[in-house]
């Protein structure tokens, strides 16, 4: 490492000799690194919201058949008969309404749920960052908005939101760790259900949430609960809720692996990028390094010193890129909508890292062949060279 930092300078000169060239060669490092970053953070999304855990106890009950919640409306009275299923802790029936059920990066999304049970099945994963919990229960068009949708549609607290054919009061602003609730609004069920422009009257909802007792056995409550309304008119279908989270938003996740070529047909540009750059500078270098071979410079390190360009290269690209799609991420705060369901770019630092990592190693994987070449060079054919 010493050795290397000892080099540094002359490596940078190098660099600087040809500025603009070696400075087209960075932004385009940094554009492929950016895409490469975007694309990581789409995907890391996509398992955070679909990937199931032993810890998961949530299931998601659905109409048969339908695959949007302008489709889905089964009667409330399931709440009861599902709570007597044996393993179902708790059922809470939501009502959905969206401003678009295809897939969209501007989606609005309203949930209604009985104020008797937001309290104690939403709100102890949130927290009210502006205005308060007893506005909310005061009005019954009143609202409460997750910060990113708040964020993305410029709402602040007191004032009317309209979008689907639902107008709002707004009145309060919620932060939370789980991407539905933060670009959801949610408002009181009777409310949602009697002003829902394409839903039913009241006694209608869209699905039922349900808590099982244990998490071990969300498949078995699942197929129970399906038994149990199996003859009824409306049939119902239930999913553990990253499973239907994985169903309604199937076209984002084929979206995003497709986006995973991308990925990598960025990466293949870095390599092609970076080794043209360092193939260019050593056919200028011929003469300077046969004079440094005159001086004493081994081969081997005259090697070295085409390895650590294209390596800085990588790096500058690397972090300039990487870094930039980080920050876009986290004070962006993408998310993709589709089927009423939310999944959010998530930005990690250790996404980040690695993406340099990667620039930093295709950048010395590009020079391997130039440095090779300025190794075995004998130095009368370099400076016979014109």
């Amino acid at each position: 490492m010493s050795g290397f930092l000892r080099y540094v300078p002359f490596v940078l000169k190098m660099i600087a000799r040809h500025r603009v060239r070696s400075i087209l060669t960075v932004l385009g490092v940094a554009v492929a690194m950016f895409l490469f970053g975007v694309v990581q953070a789409m995907q890391q999304g996509v398992r955070r919201a679909t990937a199931l855990t032993a810890q998961d106890n949530t299931l998601v009950v659905y109409r048969e058949n339908r695959y949007c919640p302008f489709a889905s409306q089964l009667p409330q009275f399931y709440q009861q008969r599902i709570a007597r299923i044996d393993g179902v802790k708790d059922v809470v029936p939501v009502r959905i309404v969206v401003s678009n059920c295809r897939a969209s990066l501007d989606v609005v999304t309203f949930r209604g749920v009985p104020e008797s049970e937001f309290g104690r099945a939403f709100l102890p994963r949130m927290q009210i960052i502006e205005g308060s919990l007893d506005a909310w229960r005061k009005r019954s068009d009143a609202a409460l908005l997750g910060e990113t949708l708040a964020r993305r549609r410029g709402v602040q607290v007191g004032s009317r939101f309209t979008a689907a054919g639902v107008s709002v009061y707004v009145a309060g602003v919620l932060r939370s760790e789980d991407a539905q609730d933060r670009n959801v609004a949610y408002t009181h069920l009777s409310f949602l259900q009697e002003t829902s422009a394409r839903g039913g009257t009241g006694g209608v909802v869209t699905q039922f949430n349900v808590t099982v007792q244990d998490p071990q056995r969300l498949e078995a409550v699942a197929a129970a609960i399906d038994a149990e309304l199996a003859t009824e008119r409306d049939p119902t279908k239930t999913w553990p809720e990253k499973t239907f989270v994985a169903r309604a938003a199937a076209d984002l996740v084929a979206l995003v692996d497709f986006a995973g070529w991308l990925a990598f047909g960025a990466l293949a540009a870095v390599l092609a990028l970076v080794g043209n750059a360092i193939v260019l500078a050593v056919q200028d270098r011929v003469r300077d390094h046969a004079v440094l071979q005159t001086l004493g410079y081994r081969g081997g390190l005259v090697a070295r010193l085409v390895l650590w360009e294209g390596s800085l290269l990588g790096l500058a690209g690397g972090v300039l890129g990487a870094v930039g799609a980080l920050m876009l991420v986290r004070f962006g705060r993408f998310s993709f909508s589709s089927e009423g369901v939310n999944i959010e770019l998530v930005g990690e630092t250790t996404a980040t890292l690695l993406g340099i990592g990667i620039a930093i190693a295709l950048g010395a994987v590009a020079s391997l062949v130039p440095a090779w070449q300025a190794s075995r060079r004998e130095i009368a054919a370099s400076f016979r060279t014109a």
